[in-house]
Formats: structure tokens, sequence, C-alpha cells
């Protein structure tokens, strides 16, 4: 299956280390994508990226065609309407109290539906929305030229296109550059590697969505350079003056293809270039720039992508990055299907998010047509904007975290305004729906999802995560305190408000009210199921305790002692877990009252499992019993729950993977993603549904957080005790490198045969190092620092140092 190195142990004995970090490129390219025939359909195409410009490559039966688009490039016209008719909170809140309990729903009162149309007509607009940057069309003659299929090289992010040409094999090899927002193309014969000529010319279409209030294209065709390029403004005001003379904040992009052999079209058109064969065969460049409209204007004639003797510099170069990026992690499964699932979802995640750019939406940098504008395309702060970058703790890729960080502290500034001018507030109310463009107002500040409490700690959540995985306290200072502070005085200042605390509630305890459960109940008449959500209150919780405990890390306890005391007197005055009764038992729902047998769009009853991260295999008996009859008794519509609801099936170590296997089978498309599909009808879902009807919005960016899942069924750390294979079968052998856990520890192990094989631990911050003994007699732990020591009983703690790597090993009883 795989190459091991062996090292004997303090006994001699001889064990098996993990993949080295050499061979995980080549575990990666187990596992290319192969499509045979024509892939002439958007979601057919290879997915190709660098983490800001994603490409998609499409083969048609008489050409090639790619579509461009980048997570920097939004159409960034915003509607910003009402701002004075939406009121207050408080005015709102007391509109509500005043309206008839008896109500089937709020809708059926002439006011509340006007309002809501008033407060949710900003995003009935189609933008803002990620901008498709155009597409490249490469014309062959399918009388001596057939496309056989496309092989896309996760290894190192290539994809070849086969063809036949007049009988001989020849192979088209596209990459995307991984440091510059470059595509280079090239031709060559498969048989011998000579170069080829395929194609006899090349068209750049500007996407055919494009506004019609946008100032059109200009398309420059230079021949002499053998260039083809286009220029798109994208302005800053809805709808732009006519004739348009530009405005302040405009923004542009620039797409240009550099074509060996490239004349001018025979037909004199001007958006082609027609391709000579000149015997040197087939090579070219495409380049995409992005920034501000004058910068982009006046520099376009400059913009011409580099020469095509660049293509072996480039080749290697975007090689070593994909080599430095495998090497971070990996694992060797006999599973070969999750194996695949692993890797495969890393590859795209790292075509689709990088530091320093944009942080992607809803479908990340591919886009063409109306394809990646549901929703905007935005950020969705109820799980959709936080579920991809899970994967980034576990898989130790912490880099493709920072840009949701970035996003953090772009939607900060509005959302302390938002907590101060509508709430009344302290600290920061995180939106439920946001834009990478400059906003003013929440883009959708309509009750009935814009009241979601549980997004504020929701939002922040992962900067602790990003603290307790790296150890890094330069990063929490800097960048993740602020924001987890802010969120703490909203939640802090919410639940101590009159109308959350007193005598109506017959109880001494601060309440979250009113809230909103996600994707299920709106706001109530009576406020019937707007009180104490499940996931508010284990997030809200997860993240008071993040407060405290960074604030003992940073030494600022004196300086948040009014902030801390608010704290803790809400943490001793805490409302208790909504549960109810069912068949099989208690279990937890999303609101009290709730029917157990309700369907869910989120599986918000398992929140205490994850994020709340409060109940697990580490749980109390009791406590755990109930988790796990949640889990179980847990129905759930569909597209909301692939990766979310499994994660927490791994966590309680119930997750049956082969049901799995099966559900990512159901959601699989062409290009190798997973897109969020229907399971059942019954909830919001009515009988006739189309269950396929997610398929074709765009490519899901949320659902390449897979492989955190089957982290969660190697290696488990969230309370800070490493537990070994949880979640695994006993007879399928597994190994991984790398994988981070809290503390800031980088792991490997291997399982086989029912048992643990050995441990090795890398401590890069010299934390203390917890773990669960996975051997009945014990644990022998070597290091520099710790000697030899033999731990015994159901947990080992040792102290490690900054650097040190940690050998753990079964202890046999002689």
């Amino acid at each position: 299956m795989h190459e091991t190195t062996s090292i004997g142990n303090s006994e001699d004995s001889i064990l098996s280390l993990p993949l080295a970090k050499e061979q995980a490129q080549e575990q990666a390219a187990r596992h290319n994508l192969t499509f045979e025939g024509p892939a002439a359909d958007f979601f057919e195409g290879a997915l190709l990226g660098n983490g800001g410009l994603g490409v998609v490559l499409t083969t048609r039966p008489d050409a090639v065609m790619l579509h461009f688009g980048h997570n920097n490039v939004w159409d960034i016209r915003i509607a910003e309407q009402h701002a004075e008719e939406i009121m207050t909170f408080k005015e709102v809140y007391k509109r509500f109290e005043a309206l008839p309990a008896e109500l089937a729903q709020l809708m059926d009162n002439p006011w509340y539906r006007e309002y809501c149309e008033m407060a949710g007509d900003n995003y009935s607009k189609s933008y803002p929305r990620p901008m498709p940057c155009g597409s490249l069309l490469l014309r062959y003659d399918r009388r001596t030229a057939e496309v056989l299929g496309h092989t896309l090289h996760i290894g190192d992010g290539r994809c070849t296109v086969e063809f036949l040409v007049q009988g001989k094999r020849a192979v088209l090899e596209v990459f995307v550059d991984a440091v510059q927002d470059r595509l280079w193309m090239s031709v060559c014969n498969s048989a011998n590697g000579e170069a080829l000529s395929l194609f006899h010319e090349a068209r750049l279409i500007p996407d055919p969505n494009t506004p019609s209030v946008f100032p059109p294209a200009v398309i420059d065709v230079d021949p002499v350079a053998g260039v083809l390029s286009f220029t798109q403004v994208l302005p800053c005001v809805e709808a732009p003056e006519v004739p348009y003379s530009g405005y302040e904040q405009d923004k542009a992009f620039r797409l240009a293809v550099r074509i060996a052999g490239a004349v001018p079209s025979a037909g004199g058109e001007g958006d082609r270039l027609s391709i000579a064969d000149t015997g040197s065969g087939f090579s070219a460049c495409a380049e995409l720039w992005e920034g501000h409209r004058t910068v982009i204007q006046q520099a376009a004639a400059q913009m011409h992508p580099p020469e095509l003797s660049g293509y072996t510099d480039a080749r290697q170069r975007t090689n070593d990055k994909w080599l430095e990026y495998w090497e971070c992690s990996s694992v060797s499964l006999e599973d070969e299907y999750l194996e695949r699932v692993w890797y495969r979802n890393l590859y795209f995640l790292n075509c689709s998010v990088r530091e320093g750019v944009t942080c992607p939406g809803l479908f990340a940098n591919w886009s063409y047509g109306s394809i990646g504008s549901e929703w905007h395309g935005d950020y969705h702060m109820n799980y959709n904007t936080q579920q991809p970058f899970w994967v980034a703790f576990s898989s130790n890729h912490l880099d493709k975290h920072l840009p949701y960080a970035d996003m953090v502290d772009h939607v900060l500034p509005v959302s302390q305004q938002w907590a101060r001018d509508y709430y009344g507030l302290r600290g920061a109310y995180f939106p439920h729906s946001a834009y990478p463009v400059e906003m003013t107002m929440m883009p959708y500040p309509v009750p009935h999802w814009g009241w979601e409490v549980c997004e504020t700690p929701w939002t922040v959540q992962s900067l602790w995560w990003h603290y307790l995985y790296s150890m890094d306290e330069a990063f929490l200072r800097s960048r993740a305190f602020q924001p987890i502070r802010e969120a703490v005085r909203f939640m802090a200042d919410y639940m101590q408000r009159p109308e959350a605390r007193g005598p109506r509630w017959n109880d001494d305890c601060y309440h979250i009210f009113p809230t909103v459960v996600p994707e299920l109940y709106e706001i109530a008449p009576g406020f019937a199921r707007n009180s104490d959500g499940l996931i508010d209150l284990t997030l809200t919780k997860f993240i008071f305790h993040a407060f405290i405990r960074a604030c003992a890390v940073l030494g600022l306890e004196e300086a948040e002692d009014g902030l801390l005391a608010e704290v803790q007197e809400i943490l001793n005055q805490f409302p208790e877990y909504p549960t109810a009764e069912s068949n099989a038992g208690q279990v937890f729902v999303s609101v009290a009252g709730e029917n157990p047998e309700v369907v869910y769009n989120v599986p918000v009853p398992l929140a205490t499992v994850f994020p709340g991260e409060e109940h697990g295999l580490h749980s109390s008996p009791e406590e755990y019993q109930t988790a796990v009859e949640s889990y179980r008794n847990h129905r759930n519509e569909g597209g909301n729950e692939l990766v979310f609801q499994a994660l927490a099936g791994a966590r309680l170590g119930i997750l049956d993977l082969e049901r799995f296997k099966r559900q990512i089978a159901y959601c699989l498309l062409p290009n190798g993603t997973c897109t969020d599909r229907v399971l059942m009808s019954g909830g919001r879902y009515p009988d006739t549904a189309d269950f396929d009807f997610m398929s074709r919005m765009g490519v899901w960016f949320e659902n390449f957080s897979l492989p955190a899942v089957i982290n969660e069924c190697l290696l488990q750390s969230y309370n800070g005790v490493l537990r070994f294979f949880p979640n695994w079968p006993e007879q399928q052998r597994a190994e991984f490198r790398s994988l981070r856990a809290v503390g800031g520890f980088l792991v490997s192990a291997a399982f086989e045969a029912g048992e643990v094989q050995w441990i090795e631990v890398f401590s890069e911050a010299g934390a203390d190092l917890s773990f669960y003994i996975p051997w009945a007699y014990g644990a022998e732990c070597t290091g520099d620092s710790v000697g030899r020591q033999i731990c015994t009983g159901g947990t080992g703690t040792l102290q490690t140092v900054a650097g040190e790597t940690l050998r753990i090993v079964k202890h046999s009883r002689k």
C-alpha cells in the first residue's frame, strides 16, 4: 500500500512510521479525478485554482471552454435603502408584543407582512454577488481531433485533456499558477512529448449575465503580441449614469491571454484570434488582473501575460507549492473511499481559499452566468460561512482560516454599529448575511432570520479555536480578542435586558430572548418559539468561557474585571438546555416545548456536541446518553447536514461510516464536489419538491470540510485531551501524519488489528500534553524532556518542551 520507515523503541520492537512528507504528494495523486468523453457542462468540468483565481475547464466536442472567477472580484453595487423605516429593535419588539398571540403566523398580520417586504427589499436585489470574469474558448477542428476525456491531477494541481489528433494521441496540459493569477496551457504528443498544434481559434467572451447597466466590456486584440483581452468596469452605484464617466470607488478586472502562433481572425471579428500551425505547437497563458478601476484602466496597455517561455518555471513553482501543501498532513486509510474524500476535498480547499485574498462566499471562486449567484453568494452566519473552515484546524492548514479572520474584521464595524444603533447595546451583533463590500447597515434586517442571536457567538468561535490549535498568543491578542470581547459584550447586555429576566420567567436565570432557531420557526406569535434556543445557549456558553480563558492568557483580568464579573454572574444563572421525551428517551430539542419529531434543516439538537463542544465521549453517562439519543432521533430534511450532522456523530463515536459514504455518494457531482441535496419532505419541503434543486446553484464551498469528519474519526482533542481512533472500525487499518490538535500539537498515529500501534506527537508550543491511554496496561512515553515514562490509568499527562517530539507506544506488563 505504501512505504514505511522503521525505528526501534526502547525494547527494540519495530514500529511503522507514518508517510514521509515527500510521500504525501504521491498519496494525494492516487486520487486523481478522471472524466471520460466531453465534459461540456459546468459541473462536469475540472476545478482549478490558487485560492484567488478559480477556473472551470470544460470540454466540448468542438472546443475547450475555460470559465474564470476570482474571490476578489464582485459586483460591488449594494442597496441600502429604508434605514429610517427599519426602526430600532425596541420599536419592532413593542409592535410584536402588541400582536395577537392567537395568530397562526405573524405573516397573517398586514403590518408585519409589509414590514418584512420593506426590510427585505435591499436583499431582494441581485447584487452584490461574485462577478464571473469571462470565458476563454479554444476551438479545434472536430474533423481531425476528438476529445477523449480529462484527468484532474490533485497532487500537483494540473488538468490533462486527452485528444486523438489525426489518429495520434495528444494531451493538453493546463494548470493555475500557484503564485500568480495565471493559467498556463500547452499541447504535446502523448507518445514522445513533441509539441503539437490543436486549436485554430481563440475567443474571449465576457460573462453573458453581465448587468446591462454596466459599461460594455472593452475588448482588445493585439495580433502582433498574440494577445487577446477584455476589460470590465464594476461600478459602485446601482444605476451608473449614461454616458458613464466613472466613480471614485469603482473597480474593474482585465482578462488577457497570450497565444503562440496567434494571427488576426480570418473573418475579421474583433473578439478572437486565429491560431496558425507554426510547427512549434500550442502554448498559451491567460492572466487576470483586478483592483480599482483607474489602476486597471490606466495600466491596461501594459497588462499582457508573460512570455510563454516562462511555462517550465511556472510549472515547477506550482508543483513546489502543492508539495508544500500536501506536506502539512496526510492520511493512509484502508477505506479507500474515505481516503479519496479526504484528499480531493483538501485539494478543492486549496484551490478556493488563500491568505491575503477575500474570504470566499457560498460558492467560492467558480462562477459563470447565474451559477454562484444564489443568496448573493454571500456570507451566511448560521453555519454556511463557518463550516468550510472547520477543516483548517485538524488538517493542519491554519493559514486557510486567516481569510475568515479577515472577514470578521471586515464585518466588525457594521456589527458594532448595529449593536449600538439598532439594539442600543454594547459590543457587536454579527449579521445573518454579509458581503465583502463596504456596508453601512445590515444587508438582511428582517426579524424572522435577522434575529438569530446564535450568529454572534458563532461568528467569533473559530477565532478562539485558532488560538487553541496554535497556542499563538500574538494571534489571540491582535486578531481574536477584540471580536470575541465585542460578541461577549453584546450577549451580556442582551441577556441582562429587563425583558430577558424577572418575574415573567419564574426563575433567576438570564435568558436569551427573543431569538430565532436557524432555518425553522422565524418569529412566532407570542414569541412561542423564540427564547433560549439550544444553539444560542451552547454557543453563548462557549464564547463566555473562551473570553474568561483569553483574559487569563493575556493577563487582562484586571482590565476586563467588570465584564468578567457580568459573564460569571450570567453563567451562574444560566438557563437549562431544552429537552423533550422521544420514543427513545430524553433528547435535546432546539427550543422548549418542541415536538422531538420535528424535521430540521440545520441539526440544531446536536449543537451541544458540535459546535458547542460541551458533550461528547468525555461526558457523564447521563449526558452522553441524551446526546446519543438526540443524534439518533434527529430528522433532517437535507442541504445543511452533510458535514455538520456527521461531525457530531463522529464526536460521539457513533458515526456509521458506511452510511456516511453513501450519503456522500448521493451528493456527489461529476466534478468531484458534493452539493447540498434534499433528504426528506415533511419539513419545509413539500412532497413534490425537487430534491436536486440546489445542485446547479454553484460549487458548495462549505462541503470541502468533509475531511474534518474523517479527522474526528481518527483523532479528537476538542476537550484538551487527545483521543485516538474514536470512531474507526476495529478491523480496518488507518494511519495519519501531522493532524493538528488542541494545544499546538502535531499528531501522528497508526491503527491496525483493533489496536493503536504507535503515537508520535510534536509539540509546537510546549503545552502540557494530556491523552486517553489506548492500552490496558499503560503507555510508554519517550522524549527529550520526559526521558522514559510509563503512564497508566485512563489518561496520561506529560510536560512538553516547544520543538520536541514525543513517542508513545504500548507498555507491556513485563
